[in-house]
């Protein structure tokens, strides 16, 4: 069945274009996904492509905005009305790797996009998106250090890279495993081990044998 009619308006043509980025991307190396390849995957012509998007270039910034925006609203929503700083840090975890899990081709594209020599604007978007990212974790971790629940002396800039760092591991490791649905089963074991790092009794104790 065709999921991509040929008939759309142009925002929902833009919107299909990348979702079919992305779904190429799970299966392939993103830096080999060609225009032809997304136009026969959208049952398209390169030209009606084009229509849409000036060159490949635009494409992918369009893909990294899609990845920022939806990425973004969803870890806001996971840690929406909840109390604790720490469970709200847990939330955001888990709900980046069902993240991950349900489009496996957005880290294929982020990972290809850090590694470019050059600062495309699909790169800024992504160093943007982890700065933004960096500073929802900046402020639960003030919260938990004020709340108890952290370390007072925890290092917020640290904490905040090892967070981000599990995630990218977690990846990794399921894309080297060849199932990125590997990245469920391990995120909760994961997750406990961090939580015990940065938790309040071993900042003391760290604290203590100053």
């Amino acid at each position: 069945m065709d999921t991509h009619p040929k008939h759309l308006p142009a925002g929902e043509r833009r919107a299909a274009t990348v979702e079919s980025v992305v779904e190429l991307a799970g299966t392939q190396n993103p830096g080999k996904i060609t225009t032809a390849a997304i136009a026969k995957h959208m049952h398209v012509t390169q030209g009606a492509l084009f229509r849409h998007f000036p060159n490949k270039e635009d494409i992918w910034r369009a893909v990294m905005e899609w990845v920022a925006e939806r990425l973004l609203a969803r870890i806001d929503r996971a840690a929406q009305g909840i109390e604790s700083p720490l469970a709200a840090m847990e939330a955001m975890f888990m709900c980046h790797v069902e993240f991950v899990a349900e489009h496996p081709g957005v880290p294929r594209i982020m990972f290809g996009e850090l590694q470019r020599a050059e600062l495309t604007p699909a790169k800024r978007i992504v160093q943007t998106l982890i700065l933004r990212y960096g500073e929802r974790l900046h402020r639960l971790i003030e919260e938990g250090k004020e709340s108890g629940e952290l370390s007072p002396s925890l290092d917020n800039e640290a904490a905040s890279t090892l967070f981000i760092g599990t995630i990218q591991g977690l990846v990794m490791q399921s894309m080297l495993a060849g199932d990125m649905q590997r990245i469920r089963r391990d995120a909760p074991r994961v997750f406990a081990i961090y939580r015990r790092g940065i938790g309040p009794d071993i900042g003391h104790e760290t604290g203590s044998l100053q």
